[in-house]
């Protein structure tokens, strides 16, 4: 099975960029236990920005609810073109990874439930339900042809429905209030995009521009102004020919460099500053820390074999091309990969709780660096074979 030019280009960014973010996550993780901590959480807290239109805000802020817009553009085109003309475009294709993904989401959810809920822990249940598409697909590119192309789509489309998911969830469950006037105005702004996309308007432009007032006006109207940048992708005009590069693919390509290699670093940096304190390991035995470690490492692998085997016993789906189910045990694992999505998540689930956030980060790393091992080792040591030529 080969591999198309689209996801070939994402495996070379993902390793590369993959790469980088775990070394953005070393450098943090060295700041913050040094002298340089404290001046590094201070250029984090410095405002930038101006009181006219209320756009005076931190450093952090900027990089959470401005840059991270960007990348969730970038996730948006995704998820579109594979829903256009992509594996999730063909419902025979897209049937296995759409059911592993709900089970990769549904189980660690209940997993860490299990945990917190009778606790004030309990509004991170969302936690452990994202896949880093970056981080896995690093990860599974690195083994090369020890894995057979069929089980990296799959692994790829797993991770753009989870993705699909985890948008939602923000959307739906980490809004505290709205103001129905910028909502309001965020809803002509869409349907002055999807208009431009009837009338065939092919020029970026005539989306970003409006594009920045949605992220502005979605920012004020309480829903996180990350979920901007996923309406605004769904906007742009798309098309299922090879002849002629879309819109939605210039876009597409011209984000992946940014996003892989500035924005996503920088979040990283950003928000893997934990500093480990005397009492650090009392924190892995606390509900929130348990329900996270085990809702990603044995929560993903477990829902998304046991999804995607009803799906297959039920005839909704067959196992990707040259692969058994040693191999979707080792696919389930690098799901287990949370990082930049459920830190994303735990900021939202706990704001303002640096205490909360910083044991939800432990975890997450913990959870995260076990299960991308694990899953490395199930999948190196499968017999080269059963592969094809």
């Amino acid at each position: 099975m080969e591999l198309s030019k689209y996801f070939q280009k994402f495996f070379h960014s993902s390793k590369t960029s993959g790469i980088l973010l775990i070394l953005c996550v070393f450098l943090s993780l060295i700041i913050a236990n040094t002298s340089s901590a404290e001046g590094f959480q201070n250029f984090l807290d410095t405002k930038i920005g101006t009181e006219i239109f209320h756009l005076n805000y931190s450093l952090s802020v900027w990089i959470n609810d401005g840059l991270m817009a960007i990348f969730f553009l970038l996730v948006g085109l995704e998820i579109k073109r594979e829903l256009v003309e992509g594996e999730l475009s063909d419902i025979k294709k897209a049937s296995l990874p759409i059911f592993a993904a709900i089970g990769g989401m549904l189980i660690p959810a209940l997993i860490f439930i299990a945990f917190n809920h009778s606790t004030d822990y309990k509004n991170g249940w969302a936690i452990p339900m994202a896949t880093d598409i970056a981080f896995s697909l690093a990860i599974i590119s690195l083994l090369g042809k020890s894995v057979p192309n069929s089980l990296k789509i799959f692994l790829s489309a797993l991770a753009i429905v989870d993705d699909l998911g985890a948008i939602i969830v923000i959307a739906l469950f980490y809004t505290d209030s709205i103001d129905w006037l910028s909502l309001g105005v965020c809803g002509g702004i869409t349907l002055l995009l999807i208009i431009l996309n009837k009338l065939k308007v092919t020029k970026i432009i005539f989306y970003l521009v409006p594009g920045l007032f949605l992220w502005y006006f979605m920012h004020h109207s309480g829903i996180h102004a990350t979920i901007a940048g996923v309406i605004l992708a769904f906007t742009i005009p798309t098309n299922v020919s090879d002849a002629e590069i879309s819109p939605l693919e210039k876009l597409e390509e011209q984000l992946h460099i940014p996003v892989s290699f500035f924005i996503m670093p920088i979040f990283a940096l950003a928000n893997t500053n934990i500093t480990f304190q005397a009492e650090v390991l009392d924190h892995f035995v606390s509900p929130l820390s348990l329900g996270i470690i085990f809702g990603l490492f044995a929560g993903k692998v477990l829902g998304i074999n046991l999804f995607s085997f009803l799906a297959i016993r039920f005839k909704l789906g067959e196992l990707p091309a040259f692969s058994a189910w040693k191999e979707m045990i080792g696919a389930g694992f690098l799901a287990g990969i949370g990082f930049t999505m459920s830190i994303f998540v735990s900021l939202l689930a706990f704001p303002g709780n640096i205490e909360n956030q910083d044991i939800s980060k432990i975890s997450i790393l913990f959870a995260s660096v076990l299960s991308g091992i694990v899953g490395f080792i199930i999948l190196k040591t499968k017999k080269k074979s059963s592969l094809p030529v």
